[in-house]
């Protein structure tokens, strides 16, 4: 076990299960998975699965693009706009500003290959937290 060393070892499948742990409303699960598929110039992240919440579940998917700069990983939104940058050590962060609102992320990856990702967003409209566990699947 060891922490990741670059963009090569999240190519693949994994299983994805996410808790939104909503404080303003009810509380959401995701169950999926996440598809890392090389690229030209990095890899695309495709999340397929079915997400629940307030007694409703429908299908779900979102997808970015994940490159490596300066020894860093670059997260972009599918249309290309950069969303946040992160190095890979044990715990990385990051933050987004999408006005009126943040979003803050914390990377683990000190279980690897198994990892989570922690998202914290506060703004006028919106209070949670996400937690998404990644497994090789």
């Amino acid at each position: 076990m060891g922490l990741p060393q670059g963009l090569a070892d999240f190519e693949g499948r994994w299983h994805v299960t996410r808790r939104i742990e909503d404080r303003r409303g009810p509380e959401g699960r995701f169950e999926g998975t996440a598809d890392f598929a090389r690229t030209a110039d990095g890899l695309t992240y495709s999340e397929t699965g079915q997400l629940s919440a307030g007694g409703q579940s429908f299908a779900a998917t979102r997808r970015y693009l994940w490159r490596t700069a300066a020894g860093q990983i670059e997260v972009f939104f599918e249309d290309g706009r950069p969303f946040h940058i992160f190095a890979l050590n044990a715990q990385p962060s990051a933050g987004h500003d999408c006005a009126p609102d943040r979003y803050d992320v914390a990377y683990d990856f000190r279980k690897w290959p198994t990892w989570r990702v922690v998202w914290d967003v506060h703004g006028p409209r919106k209070d949670y937290r996400m937690v998404t566990e990644y497994r090789r699947g």
